[in-house]
């Protein structure tokens, strides 16, 4: 196949959809691989996984920079060294500074437990209980500086059941998540999918994996 895009993962946990994604990148025919891990948090789940993987993994320690710009140029000297075209955000805690968004602008992405633009932010689980919705679900998209706000890649629907509690509802999002993210990564490593002004523009999009995909805007 040709030449897989190399992609850098920000965690701050366990890493269950940096997992994922290593996995999807272990598929001979899969158009990226995974060239750099890293935590702002010491010790956690997701390095470990990362080292039995065979990834690079690094800690840069948020507490000990004076400015999220400074800890931010930390990271941003890990990608470069690494030679990083793509970044994905798996459960990284940090808000990340406008220069940092704006440098890698298309080319930076997250994943949320939501169908965006419904319930941005923390604490999802626990307001889309509370607010009697019948689907919930995640979405994939580009980072810009405004908080969960960037253009939709990717989304993944499901149900919210009677009887739901906050942790019932996280795992069954989680699962698709680690189904969604994956397939948003093949979208931009293929190019069938990128960033133009403020909206995702597509190219020869089909889903054969029974995800809910959606433009964006």
């Amino acid at each position: 196949m040709s030449r897989r895009v190399r992609v850098g993962v920000l965690i701050s946990g366990r890493g269950s959809n940096l997992q994922a994604l290593m996995d999807a990148c272990s598929a001979s025919d899969y158009p990226a691989e995974i060239a750099c891990v890293v935590s702002n948090v010491a010790g956690v789940l997701g390095l470990e996984r990362a080292v039995r993987a065979g990834v690079p993994a690094h800690v840069v320690k948020h507490g000990t920079y004076a400015s999220r710009e400074s800890f931010d140029q930390a990271v941003d000297t890990l990608m470069v060294v690494a030679d990083v075209e793509l970044i994905c955000l798996a459960g990284f805690m940090r808000v990340l500074s406008n220069a940092f968004v704006e440098k890698w602008r298309g080319r930076l992405v997250n994943i949320h437990p939501s169908l965006l633009p419904a319930f941005k932010g923390l604490n999802v689980h626990r307001h889309v209980l509370e607010s009697g919705v019948r689907i919930s679900g995640c979405t994939v998209h580009f980072v810009v500086p405004e908080l969960d706000s960037g253009p939709i890649i990717a989304q993944a629907a499901v149900p919210v059941l009677p009887g739901d509690t906050e942790e019932a509802l996280a795992s069954r999002t989680l699962a698709a998540e680690h189904r969604l993210y994956p397939l948003a990564l093949r979208l931009l490593a293929e190019g069938r999918v990128a960033l133009e002004g403020e909206r995702s523009v597509y190219r020869q999009v089909s889903s054969t994996s029974g995800e809910l995909l959606s433009p964006g805007g």
